[in-house]
């Protein structure tokens, strides 16, 4: 049988590391001190201290300091040589300088764990070698158990814990966006742990919006990292100098030296840094990005803000999930996971499905790919462009969804200039309020179109209608006839011509009429089908 392993394989340090834990962080102690055996140490001192702070713990509830542990060192040990030993051992581990706790605590929790697993899976073994059955329950409560031990409570927080320190002004660090409106409605703007996503279609702007977030954030003294998988790095600091400038980015060239000088201007007088990284878009995972920005955390660069532009173009970080699609709740959790590891605010933009391309409105229900994307996000903001607003450099922003204040807040026609990157969001109304003005402007529209058809209409009838000669003239009586009879013939077809006249422009009557109510009942079909689809499309 081989010799079991103990923390002695891992070295002295490590292990006066693992005491000093014990007695200066008191979530970790609490956590582990209930499988943590002191034959795991290898020493008879630390073994001794480590058997002292059990027992203190167990006795009175809490963890001792490095006076308690010595009265108890002093009480326990009779031999002066002994007791020496290990008073010395307990000082140098008080003044021993801790490195890489984090390390240290994983490595301690995870070997006690197994150690505990071990143990409890051999009591299964013999369970199972007599062959008893009927204990399958025993068993599942003997490994449930053994898993659960050493739980990190650490995130699990009184309610009435520090109570003015939440409550502070300065709780939440929001990073604004440049886009007053949208800065309005959350609080600041996008607060450091949170994520944020923007949907919007191909074409509309998600970069120009995700790089104006930058800047701004940049311009505010925050360290920014904008990373993008299909622009050019080029292209995107262009941007960036034109907001810098309001110069052209094709105009840049022609105004280098004017540029260089308002650049260096800004540089100097910035506490803030930005820096942009482009990443392949085929094959880059989470677990990745992640490697990136510990390293550049030792390089002394660690960010405020990461935008992600965009995170469609992210890998799963295995490919059992059969369909892309599939796996982008996974990435969604793994970035929302990244904004407590790194202490980061994370903007990512995502696609919006076909429909989305020709909505004015865009909501979540139009995201390319997983809904998940928007559900586990802290805020969704959307972006639709019209025809007629891309014509006009303009766009509509939805706030479809905020875990900070408000949201179903749209912002209608706003000024976006992609080429000068320009976005302001002047006034604003609720979805429901947009719904209520998108059919007033169908109802208006459809009076519009009717009163048009119309006008039409009667116009061509009147076209129809005219003579060459007044109709007077056309049937003026000859008053000069020969004899009486040939004077009645001519009045009695005067008459009859008069009546024809007249049950023609009665028929004629009948056929507008029955022209205009089929046009009614037309239009009428047309807007109550308009309706329904546009209710059908806010309610999913």
């Amino acid at each position: 049988m081989s010799e079991e392993k103990n923390f002695g394989y891992l070295g002295v340090d490590f292990q006066q590391s693992l005491i000093k834990l014990l007695v200066e962080d008191k979530k970790f102690a609490a956590t582990i001190l209930d499988v943590l055996d002191p034959h795991y140490f290898d020493g008879a001192s630390f073994r001794f201290i480590v058997q002292n702070i059990k027992e203190l713990y167990h006795q009175y509830g809490e963890i001792p300091g490095y006076g308690n542990i010595l009265i108890k060192i002093n009480e326990e040990n009779k031999d002066d040589t002994m007791s020496k030993m290990n008073v010395d051992t307990l000082t140098n581990i008080q003044l021993f300088e801790l490195t890489g706790p984090h390390q240290i605590k994983d490595k301690a929790l995870n070997f006690c764990k197994q150690q505990v697993l071990k143990r409890e899976l051999k009591v299964v073994q013999s369970i199972i070698d007599r062959g008893d059955f009927d204990s399958y329950k025993e068993i599942e409560k003997i490994i449930q158990n053994a898993l659960r031990v050493g739980v990190n409570t650490d995130n699990v927080k009184d309610v009435f814990d520090d109570v003015r320190a939440v409550i502070q002004k300065d709780a939440r660090t929001p990073i604004a966006t440049g886009i007053d409106g949208l800065d309005s409605y959350l609080r600041g703007g996008l607060g450091i742990c949170e994520l944020g996503v923007v949907l919007a279609p191909t074409g509309v702007g998600k970069t120009t919006l995700l790089t104006l977030f930058a800047n701004t954030a940049y311009n505010h003294g925050f360290k920014v990292l904008q990373i993008i998988f299909e622009d050019n790095i080029n292209s995107i600091l262009r941007k960036h100098y034109t907001i810098w400038t309001d110069v052209r980015p094709d105009e840049l060239p022609d105004e280098a030296d004017a540029v260089v000088e308002m650049l260096s201007d800004i540089e100097k007088n910035s506490k803030g840094q930005l820096r942009i990284c482009k990443l392949p878009s085929d094959s880059v995972t989470i677990s990745e990005i992640k490697a990136m920005l510990r390293k550049l955390a030792i390089e002394g660069f660690s960010p405020d803000l990461v935008l992600i532009d965009y995170v469609d173009c992210i890998s799963t970080e295995r490919k059992g999930y059969g369909e892309e699609w599939k796996g982008e709740g996974s990435i969604m959790r793994q970035l929302e996971s990244m904004t407590d590891e790194f202490n980061i605010a994370i903007w990512a933009a995502t696609q919006g499905n076909r429909e989305s391309i020709s909505s004015e409105i865009v909501t979540t229900n139009l995201m390319g790919g997983s809904i998940k994307k928007a559900q586990i996000a802290h805020v969704v903001l959307t972006v639709g462009k019209t025809l007629e607003q891309r014509e006009n450099n303009m766009a509509t922003f939805t706030l479809a969804k905020s875990r900070v204040g408000p949201d179903g807040v749209v912002w209608q026609n706003c000024q976006f200039n992609n080429e000068l990157l320009k976005i302001s969001t002047d006034e604003q109304v609720t979805m429901l309020g947009f719904e209520k003005e998108v059919e007033k402007r169908n109802k208006q529209r459809a009076i519009d179109v009717y009163k048009e058809r119309k006008k039409r209409e009667l116009e061509g009838i009147t076209d129809a209608l005219t003579f060459t000669a007044e109709p007077t003239d056309a049937i003026k009586p000859n008053t000069s006839f020969d004899d009486q009879k040939t004077h009645q013939v001519h009045e009695n077809t005067i008459s009859e011509a008069k009546i024809k006249s007249n049950q023609a422009r009665d028929l004629q009557k009948i056929r507008d009429n029955d022209k205009r109510n089929k046009l009614k009942a037309q239009e009428k079909e047309r807007l109550k089908a308009e309706k329904a689809l546009e209710e059908s499309t806010i309610s999913n």
